[in-house]
């Protein structure tokens, strides 16, 4: 049976190709997969380096590894390094070539503009870095990529810095504006110098600024067509204003203050009419409070009705302590007998839609009756079930009083301050100082305060003020997002989002947005282009105004709103056009457009194709885009392949930007969205002057004052942070990630040190040795380099760095230093300078150099070509002109994979067995049952003992014998270790585990004077191998 068991295995092996007679190589076409030695164990010393110690008579005849690439580069020296190889190797002039040169494809990230409003920090080292590592990428894999660099330069926090101290005050807009540009240029000018410093791949001589003419011309365009689809309008309601910067705010100009102080209270609203539907319990209402629960008791004056919800249970209760009666909802009955300090009766239960029709007594004004109405955004979450309804301070009041047609009276002026509506006890008081308390204190003559409390929660703060906003109705300009929701949900739907769960975080925050507010009441900015009837108020707006005030912004800029006469802006032909007065019953609007809305159209600005210009009459009927250079303009699909922002982003940038691109265009701006964390300290806390936690990108890059605490650590280390950082959560940085980062970087130095080294004097395009004659552990190294490479080239496509840099690191570690170079050095070292054996090592480590080096490439660029000057085989051109990891189809050999990673095993099992012992002392017998397992290791060893064979090369032994059985004589002291390997062909066509036992016994041979391996007959005699080289070489 056995007999027959093995004749089988044999006939399998010679109809596939893997027999091991005659040098016979194992199939390259054979599909089956790898399964580990059952054996664990570590991996013990290995052969001391070849020659380390050679006598002097033949030091010279050993080949070691000469290189003039410096392992570790430090200080000043580093930092010059990469200066000169960004002049050597052309990083400024790499974007033009690229871009010049034929591709197929072209890959468009669109650079969302950073604010020219301070010094660069690591936030924007995060987000260039991320973006230059994809472009990167995207060249060297052949294709044209297009990124125009952008800044982002109106708004009030760029005006508040170039302001100072100074404020507005007796300044003209245009003395504003002046010194707003000024502050932005310089701005501009620093994180510019900065980003290509870090080596980030631009054209930076042709960059997109929001305060260009044709931008704004192009802005103003998106805005035409917005307006004539009614999309855009003016309205009086309820927006967020900040009293501190005296202007209305978009949600994405919040920040959220969670440890906020409000002081709350518990009201009442005493019932003067009863429920129509509960009046035969009249009795019941005599004396009966509506009990409410607000953190803004300074909105009360304004309040216009109490809501309920309909469908709810409420209840009429006795407090135990003074017997007052109060109309709550039934469910918070036990959170409020808590929190009042007593016991709550319950008189009366009924659900809410029987409160319609009842009235109530305004607390803090005589005579003002509020009705109490049903509404949709009541909750049993807090509170008493019953809100306090003042439309001018709320979006869902406001929807409420546009339901029921209640007033919006706003009682609060710009800075804050109750106006004479209010009366005369509240008028010019901060709504949130001394006014908030005197409406307590009204509340409490009134006999209508039950209780006051300090409630902490979170509270939306101006994100430049740093001081917190009111919610105040105006007269303001704002997008109907609601009627955008569902299309910019459809046209998501194709979008790819990384990673996936930011999806819902956007699609919350759009749900949020029922409209945008779009109107800012400053100076620096892009001017909404609408006149006022000077009498009647009434707008002058329409599609013969915006695009000649266009066409006069793309000649004269936006300045010209407040330079040029009125005749310019509002001439006559436009005027008879739009059917209006006199130019003289005009005057011209002083509101600036949102700076989301400014930078949300950079798509339109950037990204559209660009077409001829259109005359004055044309553009009144159709939207036309300026026209870019040609330089700037994708060349098909004017959406861009991806856009790469912070998770901030997500309610910013990628939400104007859609909503504006799908009211035009109806369809998204981008095809995939990358999200990425913030950049935070070490101990995982938001970087603040004040907690001294700041990390200066400039101060990593060039050292700091104290080179001993801050060292230079140059651009690279930086790059290396974004690229091995997590980036999809909160990105942390300090010195431990910094110093991490250096001597990660100086182990992979090291690594192609010995690369370099060992490639001396080598040419693959004349010395490389075809894949087919190579050693079989060479052509192994070759299939997992394909493997490597394979896997690299998708990390990089699913914008993955950080699996990019883990791959890198665990092929390093342990397919190349714990493996293949352990197994190499002696071939590498002491056979003859051009045999086959080492030209066959050398052309592996050419490929491998030339893969790492391209891998490297978009993350660290100035390594990269550092490492390319050094290499062989380069005629001139960069590493980023010469494409993308170079791997053949012929280098995959799963079968080449099992009979190494089956040898791999029985080696694994034979170090582990002389922990601390030098391998090349000891000869070992293999014994394995005949088999397919056997007949794999005879490929490695036809002999069935042999010094100088494959086997024993992998095994880094001083002799091997393979045997399918362990000898009965064996030394007592012969140290035996067992173990099996589990071989599976073809998918299970043939599935095989076998068993192996390993003796090792320590060599009877002598060691070797040039090599060092236990190979030679005698003492101080060469071995046979190296007395060849010797001879050969005389």
């Amino acid at each position: 049976m056995l007999l027959r068991r093995i004749s089988a295995v044999s006939q399998c092996l010679v109809r596939l190709g893997l027999s091991s007679k005659k040098n016979a190589l194992l199939h390259p076409a054979l599909s089956f997969t790898v399964s580990r030695c059952q054996y664990v164990s570590s991996s013990g010393d290995t052969a001391q380096p070849a020659a380390a110690s050679t006598p002097g008579q033949y030091r010279d005849t050993v080949l070691l590894p000469r290189s003039e690439f410096p392992m570790k580069l430090t200080g000043q020296k580093l930092l010059e390094r990469e200066l000169q190889i960004q002049r050597e190797c052309g990083f400024d002039l790499l974007y033009a070539w690229q871009r010049e040169r034929k591709a197929k494809k072209e890959f468009c990230l669109h650079d969302g503009p950073p604010y020219a409003n301070g010094d660069p920090h690591v936030g924007h080292a995060l987000n260039k870095i991320l973006k230059d590592i994809q472009n990167r990428f995207e060249v060297m894999r052949g294709r044209q990529v297009h990124y125009i660099p952008g800044w982002d330069c109106h708004g009030l926090p760029i005006e508040l810095k170039a302001l100072g101290e100074l404020g507005t005050s007796g300044l003209s807009p245009l003395q504003i504006r002046k010194k707003a540009r000024e502050f932005a240029e310089g701005a501009i000018a620093r994180q510019r110098a900065a980003f290509q410093r870090w080596g980030v791949m631009a054209d930076w001589n042709n960059c997109y600024y929001t305060f260009d003419n044709q931008y704004e011309a192009a802005q103003l365009r998106v805005f035409q067509d917005m307006h004539s689809k009614a999309l855009i309008y003016q309205d009086y309601k309820p927006v967020f204003w900040s009293p501190s910067t005296r202007t209305a705010l978009a949600e994405a100009e919040l920040e959220y203050n969670a440890e906020h102080v409000s002081k709350a209270v518990y009201a009442t609203f005493s019932i003067s009419t009863p429920p129509p539907k509960l009046v035969e319990s009249a009795e019941e209402w005599e004396n009966v409070k509506a009990l409410i629960w607000t953190t803004q008791p300074w909105t009360i004056p304004a309040n216009q009705a109490v809501c309920y919800m309909p469908k709810a249970q409420y209840s009429l209760v006795k407090r135990a302590d003074d017997g007052q009666r109060l109309l709550v909802a039934t469910d918070r009955i036990a959170n409020l007998s808590a929190s009042l300090g007593t016991e709550l009766d319950t008189l009366n239960t009924f659900t809410g839609a029987e409160l319609e029709g009842a009235m109530c007594q305004h607390p803090t004004l005589a005579g003002k009756e509020v009705p109490l109405l049903p509404a949709s955004h009541v909750t049993m979450g807090k509170g008493t079930g019953l809100v306090h309804t003042a439309p001018a301070h709320g979006m869902e009041d406001y929807s409420v009083a546009s339901h029921f047609n209640l007033s919006v009276d706003c009682m609060v002026d710009e800075e804050g301050m109750f106006t004479e509506l209010a009366g005369p006890e509240l008028q010019g008081k901060l709504v949130m100082a001394e006014g908030n308390d005197t409406v307590i204190s009204q509340l409490r003559d009134a006999g209508a305060l039950v209780k006051e409390e300090d409630c902490v929660h979170s509270y939306p703060y101006d994100w430049r003020s740093k001081l917190p906003v009111i919610v105040r109705a105006s007269r303001q300009w704002f997008i109907n997002t609601q009627s955008l929701k569902d299309k910019a949900k459809e046209v998501l739907q194709k979008v790819r989002v990384v990673p996936e769960s930011s999806r819902a975080t956007l699609l919350s925050m759009l749900d949020r947005r029922t409209y945008w507010c779009i109107s800012r009441q400053r100076s620096w900015g892009v001017p909404i282009p609408v006149f006022y009837h000077k009498e009647t108020g009434e707008a002058l707006i329409n599609k013969h105004t915006i695009p000649h005030i266009a066409n006069v912004f793309a000649e004269k800029g936006s300045n010209s709103w407040w330079e040029e006469p009125l005749e310019t802006l509002l001439p006559e032909s436009v005027l008879k056009k739009s059917k209006a007065g006199a130019v003289t019953d005009y005057v011209r609007g002083e509101d600036v457009l949102d700076i989301w809305f400014d930078s949300g159209v950079s798509w339109a600005a950037v990204l559209q194709e660009g077409e001829e210009a259109e005359s004055s009459a044309q553009s009144e009927s159709k939207l036309s885009w300026f026209t870019l250079p040609s330089a700037l303009v994708p060349e098909s699909d004017p959406r861009a392949d991806v856009y790469i922002e912070g998770k901030d982003q997500l309610g910013g940038w990628f939400q104007s930007s859609l909503l504006t691109s799908v009211a035009v265009r109806k369809k998204a701006p981008y095809k995939t969205l990358v999200v990425h964390g913030f950049a935070m300290s070490e101990k995982g806390e938001k970087m603040s002057k004040s907690l001294g936690n700041v990390v200066d990108p400039e101060v990593v890059i060039n050292g700091g004052k104290d080179p001993s605490a801050s060292p230079p650590y140059g651009a690279d280390a930086l790059r290396w942070w974004v690229a091995e950082s997590n980036v999809f959560s909160e990105v942390q940085i300090g010195p431990n990630a910094l110093n991490s980062a250096r001597d990660n970087i100086n182990k992979l130095r090291n690594t192609f040190k010995f690369l370099l080294g060992n490639l001396k004097g080598f040419d693959p395009r004349t010395q490389a040795v075809d894949s087919k004659e190579m050693y079989y552990v060479d052509q192994y190294l070759l299939h997992l380099l394909r493997d490597f490479s394979m896997k690299v080239t998708d990390a990089y496509a699913q914008y993955d760095a950080g699996r990019v840099v883990r791959l890198l690191q665990n092929f390093v570690a342990r397919d190349l230093s714990s493996f293949y170079f352990s197994v190499i050095k002696d071939r590498l070292y002491c056979e003859a300078e051009d045999s086959l054996s080492r030209r066959s090592c050398q052309t592996v480590l050419e490929e491998v150099l030339d893969g790492m080096t391209r891998t490297i490439g978009p993350i660290l660029p100035h390594l990269a070509e550092e490492v390319y000057l050094h290499a062989p085989g380069h005629d001139g051109e960069t590493l980023f002109q010469s494409g993308w990891i170079k791997s053949s189809s012929v280098w995959r050999q799963p079968g080449l994979e099992e009979a190494v990673e089956g040898a791999t095993a029985i080696r694994d099992a034979f170090l582990s067995s002389i922990p601390g012992c030098n391998a090349a002392t000891y000869e070992l017998v293999i014994a394995i049952e005949p088999g397919l397992f056997f007949e794999l290791m005879e490929t490695l060893q036809e002999e069935p003992t042999a010094t100088c064979s494959q086997l024993t090369e992998l095994m880094m032994s001083s002799r091997v014998t393979l045997t399918d059985r362990l000898p009965r004589d064996l030394a007592d002291d012969a140290i035996i270790s067992r173990g099996s390997f589990l071989i599976n062909l073809e998918g299970g066509v043939i599935r095989e585990e076998s068993t192996f036992a390993v003796a090792a016994l320590p060599t009877s041979l002598s060691k070797c004077p040039r090599c060092w391996r236990h190979t030679s007959d005698s003492p101080d005699c060469l071995c046979p191998r190296c007395q060849s080289v010797i001879q050969g070489a005389q």
